[in-house]
Protein backbone atom coordinates (compact mmCIF):
# COMPACT_ATOMS: atom_id res chain seq x y z
CA UNK A 1 0.00 0.00 0.00
CA UNK A 2 1.58 3.35 -1.49
CA UNK A 3 0.55 6.95 0.06
CA UNK A 4 -1.61 7.48 -2.39
CA UNK A 5 -4.04 4.65 -1.61
CA UNK A 6 -3.76 4.82 2.41
CA UNK A 7 -4.68 8.84 1.35
CA UNK A 8 -7.41 7.44 -0.81
CA UNK A 9 -8.54 4.99 2.15
CA UNK A 10 -8.68 7.92 4.99
CA UNK A 11 -10.25 9.84 2.90
CA UNK A 12 -13.36 7.76 2.59
CA UNK A 13 -13.47 6.63 5.98
CA UNK A 14 -13.76 10.44 6.98
CA UNK A 15 -16.23 10.86 4.60
CA UNK A 16 -17.98 8.01 5.26
CA UNK A 17 -18.19 6.03 2.19
CA UNK A 18 -16.36 3.20 3.67
CA UNK A 19 -17.18 1.64 6.88
CA UNK A 20 -14.49 0.95 10.03
CA UNK A 21 -14.64 -2.83 9.48
CA UNK A 22 -13.30 -2.12 5.78
CA UNK A 23 -10.55 0.07 7.34
CA UNK A 24 -9.56 -2.22 9.62
CA UNK A 25 -9.92 -5.51 6.67
CA UNK A 26 -7.54 -3.17 4.22
CA UNK A 27 -4.89 -2.77 6.53
CA UNK A 28 -4.58 -5.93 7.97
CA UNK A 29 -2.06 -6.20 5.23
CA UNK A 30 -0.17 -3.24 5.06
CA UNK A 31 3.05 -4.67 6.93
CA UNK A 32 3.22 -7.96 4.47
CA UNK A 33 0.75 -10.69 3.12
CA UNK A 34 1.88 -13.88 3.46
CA UNK A 35 1.09 -16.57 1.44
CA UNK A 36 2.74 -20.23 1.06
CA UNK A 37 5.65 -19.28 -0.79
CA UNK A 38 6.01 -15.92 0.03
CA UNK A 39 5.58 -12.69 2.46
CA UNK A 40 4.66 -9.40 0.25
CA UNK A 41 6.25 -6.75 1.21
CA UNK A 42 3.21 -4.26 0.97
CA UNK A 43 4.54 -1.60 2.89
CA UNK A 44 7.93 -1.13 1.01
CA UNK A 45 6.01 1.63 -1.01
CA UNK A 46 5.17 3.61 2.09
CA UNK A 47 9.02 3.06 3.28
CA UNK A 48 10.94 3.50 0.41
CA UNK A 49 8.78 5.22 -2.09
CA UNK A 50 8.44 2.12 -4.55
CA UNK A 51 6.54 -1.11 -3.78
CA UNK A 52 8.65 -4.61 -3.78
CA UNK A 53 9.94 -5.84 -6.84
CA UNK A 54 9.58 -9.38 -8.32
CA UNK A 55 12.72 -11.45 -9.14
CA UNK A 56 11.26 -13.72 -11.67
CA UNK A 57 14.58 -16.17 -12.15
CA UNK A 58 13.40 -19.25 -10.25
CA UNK A 59 10.14 -18.55 -9.39
CA UNK A 60 7.17 -20.53 -11.09
CA UNK A 61 5.07 -19.01 -13.55
CA UNK A 62 2.11 -19.66 -10.95
CA UNK A 63 4.45 -18.13 -7.62
CA UNK A 64 4.95 -15.39 -10.36
CA UNK A 65 1.23 -14.90 -10.86
CA UNK A 66 -0.06 -14.67 -7.15
CA UNK A 67 2.78 -12.47 -5.96
CA UNK A 68 2.11 -10.26 -8.70
CA UNK A 69 -2.04 -10.36 -8.61
CA UNK A 70 -1.70 -9.30 -4.60
CA UNK A 71 0.60 -6.42 -5.34
CA UNK A 72 -1.78 -4.65 -7.59
CA UNK A 73 -4.69 -5.48 -5.45
CA UNK A 74 -3.20 -3.80 -2.67
CA UNK A 75 -2.91 -0.59 -5.17
CA UNK A 76 1.31 -0.68 -5.96
CA UNK A 77 2.77 -0.65 -9.51
CA UNK A 78 3.84 -3.77 -10.49
CA UNK A 79 7.53 -4.72 -11.82
CA UNK A 80 8.98 -8.17 -12.44
CA UNK A 81 12.29 -8.31 -13.55
CA UNK A 82 13.98 -11.48 -15.37
CA UNK A 83 10.57 -12.81 -16.49
CA UNK A 84 9.75 -14.92 -19.32
CA UNK A 85 7.01 -14.42 -21.73
CA UNK A 86 5.53 -17.92 -20.45
CA UNK A 87 5.49 -15.55 -17.18
CA UNK A 88 3.84 -12.77 -18.82
CA UNK A 89 1.25 -14.41 -20.25
CA UNK A 90 0.68 -16.16 -16.93
CA UNK A 91 0.20 -12.59 -15.37
CA UNK A 92 -1.63 -11.30 -18.39
CA UNK A 93 -4.28 -13.31 -17.94
CA UNK A 94 -4.91 -12.27 -14.54
CA UNK A 95 -3.80 -8.97 -14.88
CA UNK A 96 -4.83 -7.50 -18.30
CA UNK A 97 -3.02 -4.13 -18.67
CA UNK A 98 0.18 -5.49 -17.96
CA UNK A 99 3.47 -5.13 -20.39
CA UNK A 100 5.66 -7.37 -21.52
CA UNK A 101 9.15 -5.54 -22.52
CA UNK A 102 11.00 -8.36 -24.41
CA UNK A 103 14.93 -6.95 -24.42
CA UNK A 104 14.31 -6.08 -20.64
CA UNK A 105 13.05 -9.42 -19.36
CA UNK A 106 10.41 -7.54 -17.83
CA UNK A 107 7.03 -7.23 -16.64
CA UNK A 108 5.14 -3.76 -15.78
CA UNK A 109 2.27 -1.80 -15.10
CA UNK A 110 2.00 1.39 -13.08
CA UNK A 111 -1.17 1.94 -11.01
CA UNK A 112 -2.21 5.17 -10.16
CA UNK A 113 -1.31 8.85 -12.61
CA UNK A 114 1.94 8.61 -14.48
CA UNK A 115 3.81 11.00 -12.43
CA UNK A 116 5.05 14.11 -13.90
CA UNK A 117 8.65 13.80 -15.29
CA UNK A 118 12.26 15.91 -13.70
CA UNK A 119 14.01 18.14 -16.65
CA UNK A 120 17.23 16.26 -15.81
CA UNK A 121 17.68 12.17 -16.85
CA UNK A 122 19.33 9.01 -16.00
CA UNK A 123 21.67 7.86 -19.33
CA UNK A 124 21.89 4.38 -20.18
CA UNK A 125 25.05 3.64 -21.79
CA UNK A 126 26.32 0.14 -22.82
CA UNK A 127 29.39 -1.05 -24.47
CA UNK A 128 28.03 -3.46 -27.05
CA UNK A 129 24.75 -4.18 -28.27
CA UNK A 130 25.05 -7.96 -26.67
CA UNK A 131 25.04 -5.54 -23.68
CA UNK A 132 21.41 -3.87 -24.25
CA UNK A 133 19.14 -6.36 -22.32
CA UNK A 134 21.06 -5.37 -19.28
CA UNK A 135 20.86 -1.93 -20.18
CA UNK A 136 16.71 -2.28 -20.71
CA UNK A 137 16.41 -3.53 -17.56
CA UNK A 138 18.02 -0.69 -16.09
CA UNK A 139 15.82 1.71 -18.22
CA UNK A 140 12.97 0.25 -17.10
CA UNK A 141 12.97 0.27 -13.72
CA UNK A 142 14.47 3.99 -14.23
CA UNK A 143 11.02 4.71 -15.57
CA UNK A 144 9.04 2.86 -13.35
CA UNK A 145 10.62 4.76 -10.56
CA UNK A 146 9.26 8.30 -12.35
CA UNK A 147 12.65 9.07 -14.22
CA UNK A 148 13.40 10.24 -17.60
CA UNK A 149 15.79 8.40 -19.32
CA UNK A 150 17.81 8.38 -22.51
CA UNK A 151 19.63 5.52 -23.84
CA UNK A 152 22.65 5.41 -26.15
CA UNK A 153 24.17 1.77 -27.00
CA UNK A 154 27.05 -0.01 -28.44
CA UNK A 155 29.47 3.08 -27.79
CA UNK A 156 32.59 0.79 -26.72
CA UNK A 157 35.71 1.46 -26.45
CA UNK A 158 36.93 -0.63 -29.80
CA UNK A 159 35.34 2.87 -31.52
CA UNK A 160 35.89 5.32 -29.07
CA UNK A 161 35.18 8.31 -31.14
CA UNK A 162 31.60 6.66 -30.66
CA UNK A 163 31.53 7.67 -26.85
CA UNK A 164 32.86 11.11 -27.71
CA UNK A 165 29.79 12.15 -29.87
CA UNK A 166 27.98 11.68 -27.37
CA UNK A 167 29.93 13.89 -24.52
CA UNK A 168 27.20 16.63 -24.28
CA UNK A 169 24.50 14.15 -23.32
CA UNK A 170 26.76 12.28 -20.65
CA UNK A 171 27.73 16.26 -19.28
CA UNK A 172 23.94 16.98 -18.85
CA UNK A 173 22.59 13.48 -17.63
CA UNK A 174 21.97 13.30 -13.61
CA UNK A 175 23.47 10.14 -13.12
CA UNK A 176 25.09 7.65 -15.87
CA UNK A 177 24.90 3.98 -15.87
CA UNK A 178 27.26 1.99 -17.93
CA UNK A 179 26.63 -1.31 -18.95
CA UNK A 180 29.89 -3.44 -20.35
CA UNK A 181 31.36 -6.76 -20.47
CA UNK A 182 34.68 -7.59 -21.64
CA UNK A 183 36.95 -5.64 -19.58
CA UNK A 184 34.44 -3.51 -18.52
CA UNK A 185 36.51 -0.20 -19.78
CA UNK A 186 33.88 1.85 -20.96
CA UNK A 187 32.91 2.91 -17.41
CA UNK A 188 36.45 4.44 -16.99
CA UNK A 189 36.06 6.52 -19.63
CA UNK A 190 32.29 7.87 -19.35
CA UNK A 191 33.70 8.63 -15.70
CA UNK A 192 36.31 10.90 -17.62
CA UNK A 193 34.26 12.40 -19.54
CA UNK A 194 31.19 13.61 -17.03
CA UNK A 195 31.42 14.94 -13.82
CA UNK A 196 28.08 12.95 -12.98
CA UNK A 197 28.03 10.00 -10.76
CA UNK A 198 28.44 6.76 -13.04
CA UNK A 199 26.92 3.56 -12.00
CA UNK A 200 28.91 0.68 -13.38
CA UNK A 201 26.80 -2.71 -14.26
CA UNK A 202 29.18 -5.56 -15.09
CA UNK A 203 27.41 -7.63 -17.43
CA UNK A 204 28.40 -11.76 -18.10
CA UNK A 205 28.79 -10.75 -21.97
CA UNK A 206 32.41 -12.13 -22.99
CA UNK A 207 35.08 -14.55 -24.30
CA UNK A 208 36.37 -17.27 -21.96
CA UNK A 209 38.48 -15.47 -19.27
CA UNK A 210 35.96 -13.25 -19.16
CA UNK A 211 34.90 -15.59 -16.47
CA UNK A 212 30.93 -14.29 -17.25
CA UNK A 213 31.54 -10.82 -16.04
CA UNK A 214 34.22 -11.34 -13.39
CA UNK A 215 36.92 -9.23 -15.59
CA UNK A 216 34.27 -6.34 -16.15
CA UNK A 217 33.30 -6.26 -12.40
CA UNK A 218 37.56 -6.86 -11.36
CA UNK A 219 38.26 -3.95 -14.31
CA UNK A 220 35.30 -2.03 -13.21
CA UNK A 221 36.01 -2.29 -9.61
CA UNK A 222 40.12 -1.05 -10.56
CA UNK A 223 38.89 2.44 -12.36
CA UNK A 224 40.87 5.23 -12.30
CA UNK A 225 38.00 7.52 -13.04
CA UNK A 226 36.73 8.71 -9.63
CA UNK A 227 32.95 9.23 -8.96
CA UNK A 228 32.66 5.23 -10.74
CA UNK A 229 30.78 2.70 -8.28
CA UNK A 230 29.67 -0.59 -9.46
CA UNK A 231 26.63 -3.33 -8.44
CA UNK A 232 26.85 -7.02 -9.46
CA UNK A 233 26.96 -8.45 -12.20
CA UNK A 234 24.08 -8.02 -15.06
CA UNK A 235 22.05 -6.31 -12.07
CA UNK A 236 20.69 -3.16 -14.33
CA UNK A 237 17.85 -3.08 -11.59
CA UNK A 238 20.20 -2.72 -9.03
CA UNK A 239 21.66 0.24 -10.55
CA UNK A 240 18.26 2.04 -11.88
CA UNK A 241 17.20 2.13 -8.55
CA UNK A 242 20.60 3.53 -6.77
CA UNK A 243 20.32 6.23 -9.86
CA UNK A 244 16.83 6.69 -8.98
CA UNK A 245 17.41 7.39 -5.15
CA UNK A 246 20.51 9.79 -6.21
CA UNK A 247 18.24 11.74 -8.56
CA UNK A 248 14.96 11.86 -5.73
CA UNK A 249 17.86 13.09 -3.25
CA UNK A 250 18.61 15.90 -5.18
CA UNK A 251 14.97 16.72 -6.07
CA UNK A 252 14.42 16.97 -1.87
CA UNK A 253 11.45 14.45 -2.15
Amino acid sequence: MNQRVLKELLRDYKDGEISEANVLKRLKTLPFESVEYAHIDHHRAHRHGFPEVIFGLGKSTEQIVGIAERIVNAGNSLLVTHASEKDYEGVLAVIPKVTYHKDARTISLRMGKKPRLPKRYICVVTAGTSDIPVAAEAAVTAEMMGNRVKTIYDVGVAGIHRVLHYTKILQDAGVIIVCAGMEGALASVVGGLSNKPVIAVPTSIGYGVSFEGVAALLGMLNSCSSGVTVVNIDNGFGAAYAASLIMKSRSGA
